[in-house]
C-alpha cells in the first residue's frame, strides 16, 4: 500500500522525494534549534513545536516511500551544517526566528507546489499537494504572527 492507500510505482520520482526529504530534515532542525534557543516565549514555542511535529510527519512519510522502493533515504545533516546554511547563529530574538521561519515555510510551500508537475505518480502528487497545504498553514500562521500582510495578488506560491 502506498501512502495514499493505493499501490504505486514511485521509483521514477525518487530524486524528487529525496529532495523533499532533505528539506524536511532542514525544517525539523531549524525548529529544534530555534526552539532550544531560549528566545521564544511559551506560546510561540508551542507553535514551533507543533510545526516541527508536522515536519516530522512529512519526513516519516517521505522516508517510508523511499525505503519502500528499496532506496536509502537521505540522512539529515549535522546541526552545525544547518546552523551555518540557515544562518541560525544570527538569530538574536523571537522576531528574527519568526522572520526566518516565515521565509522558510514560504519556500517549502512553493517548493512542493513547483514539484507537483514533475511527479509522474498521481498518488505522490496528491501527497505533495497535502504537504504544501500544511506548509501554507505554517506560512500563514507565522506571517500573521509577525504582522505580515496577505498576498495582494493570486498565484504567489509555486
Amino acid at each position: 500500500m502506498g501512502i495514499t492507500g493505493k499501490t504505486h510505482d514511485i521509483s521514477q520520482d525518487v530524486e524528487v522525494i529525496q529532495s523533499a526529504l532533505a528539506g524536511e530534515h532542514a525544517g525539523i532542525a531549524a525548529y529544534r534549534i530555534a526552539g532550544g534557543s531560549g528566545l521564544l516565549v511559551p506560546d510561540t514555542l508551542k507553535v514551533a513545536l507543533l510545526f516541527k511535529s508536522h515536519h516530522e510527519g512529512h519526513r516519516d512519510a517521505l522516508a517510508k516511500l523511499i525505503s519502500d522502493i528499496g532506496a536509502t533515504p537521505v540522512a539529515p545533516k549535522s546541526d552545525g551544517d544547518y546552523v551555518s546554511e540557515l544562518k541560525l547563529g544570527a538569530l538574536k530574538s523571537q522576531a528574527d526566528i519568526l522572520s526566518l521561519a516565515t521565509k522558510l515555510e514560504r519556500g517549502a510551500a512553493s517548493g512542493y507546489i513547483s514539484q507537483i508537475s514533475s511527479i509522474r505518480d498521481s498518488g505522490l502528487s496528491q501527497l505533495f499537494a497535502q504537504i504544501s497545504a500544511d506548509e501554507m498553514i505554517h506560512w500563514t500562521t507565522l506571517n500573521g504572527m509577525i504582522g505580515g500582510s496577505l498576498p495582494a495578488e493570486p498565484f504567489q506560491f509555486g
